[in-house]
């Protein structure tokens, strides 16, 4: 991680060895943060209520009348816009999940943490949303303070109590969107319809991920950005020194002091140390330190010292978006060759992902010999071998299934079935014996190919082997 050196840092770098809401006994200091206020917080919160609107209405909206989005784990079952998706697919989930990382980190190289500032659900739900309460039941950061350090009366136990059920609906609201997208909304739905004791499964579920999410948003708070996230602490291998991140341009602030009329202003800089920057950041830090882990790009102190240039007359952005590069040098954004290599490979996992999912067959057929079976001899005198074929259907359509069989010559019969129907977005499973005449047997073991076809149209070859006597 590239370390910005402004003056008061000359002396050693000493508040990278402990962290903001930690004092020096290893006790939590709470962090109170001055509620934020300026034309980025207003972006901020506009993009945040348009989050939220995707995030709550997402798993209510169909396409092909079906959810449109469901990621079902426990019955392995996932609907990305529509399209089906099983474990068979399990290669296009690995190459998702590569491009998404991949794509996280080619960001994060140009463009610093602005996702976790602006995008992670994290910053998204505790700084838009329960932050935006506690301020309008306990006040400014002043206020809630004085309302920490104050006795148990009643107003504190009032004003407590009703934070903290409101917190808790809250969390349980966004556990029941989060069910919705896990087991789908149908599920959901019946812990209403039919009664909560009639799924204590699902009621466990609902009330441990309403509680996760409580404390989450209640206690643990900016605990999550500095110490659980792994991205954070990752971030410092990703940035370099033409990177975009949210920086104190220390060459125009510094030195920093108290502007006062009869002072010589020449000698001073812009920054008069006002601590505007540290009493809004929601995780406690100083930003005229440097870049710091710690740090979410989350721009509130970005509007904070913007309002007070302004009243002091002075040119806006003495913190902004910025790089070392562009502080020290002047230099506008360039691409550097490891940019260059990172995009280039993301472009070919997309491009890669879109091919394979575009392509992607809407029937997936497995196709075995019956483990533990030998040839048999029918009364005929042909010779016959038993297969299992499992078929799992990608669409929302029920498919017909005709099994036409190449090699070797002879014929296929269904044990259960006189013929094959595939229910929508299902797995299928049947029998069948491959008949063989002796004179058309070279070897005891041949090789078996069968188109598999619907309505006459091939969808794909499956092989498998055929084993029997050589007379």
């Amino acid at each position: 991680m590239h370390k910005v050196e402004p003056a008061k840092a000359l002396d050693g770098e000493h508040y990278r060895d402990s962290l903001p809401n930690v004092n020096e006994k290893g006790k939590r200091l709470w962090i109170f943060a001055k509620k934020p206020k300026g034309n980025l917080y207003f972006y901020r919160t506009l993009f945040a209520w348009f989050l939220y609107i995707v995030f709550f209405t997402s798993p209510f909206l169909k396409m092909n009348g079906h959810q449109m989005l469901l990621f079902n784990v426990l019955e392995r079952k996932f609907i990305i816009f529509g399209m089906p998706f099983w474990p068979q697919d399990l290669n296009l989930f690995a190459l998702l999940m590569l491009t998404f990382i991949l794509f996280i980190i080619v960001f994060t190289v140009l463009f610093g943490r602005v996702w976790c500032g602006w995008a992670c659900p994290q910053t998204i739900f505790m700084e838009m949303l329960f932050r935006k309460i506690e301020y309008l039941i306990e006040g400014d950061y002043n206020q809630q303070k004085k309302l920490a350090e104050q006795d148990w009366d009643t107003e504190k136990i009032a004003k407590k109590t009703t934070k903290h059920v409101i917190f808790y609906l809250i969390s349980f609201l966004i556990a029941n969107t989060f069910l919705a997208y896990t087991i789908g909304v149908h599920n959901l739905k019946l812990l209403v319809t039919d009664g909560l004791m009639a799924h204590l499964g699902k009621l466990s579920a609902l009330l441990l991920f309403s509680t996760i999410f409580y404390f989450v948003f209640a206690f643990l708070r900016e605990i999550v950005c500095v110490i659980i996230c792994p991205y954070g602490r990752l971030q410092g291998l990703m940035l370099d020194q033409s990177s975009i991140v949210v920086a104190y341009n220390y060459i125009r602030g510094e030195p920093r002091g108290k502007a006062h009329k009869q002072e010589n202003t020449a000698i001073k800089g812009d920054c008069i140390d006002c601590k505007l920057c540290v009493n809004v950041c929601p995780t406690g830090i100083d930003i005229r330190n440097g870049t710091q882990l710690e740090c979410t790009n989350c721009t509130a102190c970005v509007d904070a010292c913007d309002e007070v240039m302004l009243k002091i007359d002075k040119p806006k952005r003495l913190i902004g978006f910025n790089s070392k590069n562009g502080i020290d040098k002047g230099e506008g954004f360039k691409f550097s060759l490891r940019n260059v290599g990172y995009s280039v490979v993301l472009i070919i996992l997309f491009t890669v992902l879109v091919f394979l999912v575009a392509s992607r067959k809407k029937v997936e057929t497995t196709l075995n010999r019956t483990a533990g079976m030998l040839y048999q001899t029918q009364a005929n005198g042909n010779i016959s071998n038993l297969y299992n074929i499992e078929f799992v259907n990608k669409t929302f359509d029920s498919i017909p299934i005709e099994l036409e069989l190449v090699i070797p010559k002879g014929k296929i019969v269904l044990v259960d079935h006189d013929n094959i129907i595939i229910p929508n977005d299902e797995l299928e499973k049947t029998s069948f014996f491959i008949e063989v005449e002796p004179k058309s047997i070279e070897s005891n073991r041949n090789e078996v190919i069968i188109n598999v076809k619907s309505k006459g149209v091939f969808i794909e070859q499956v092989k498998s082997n055929f084993l029997a006597p050589v007379n």
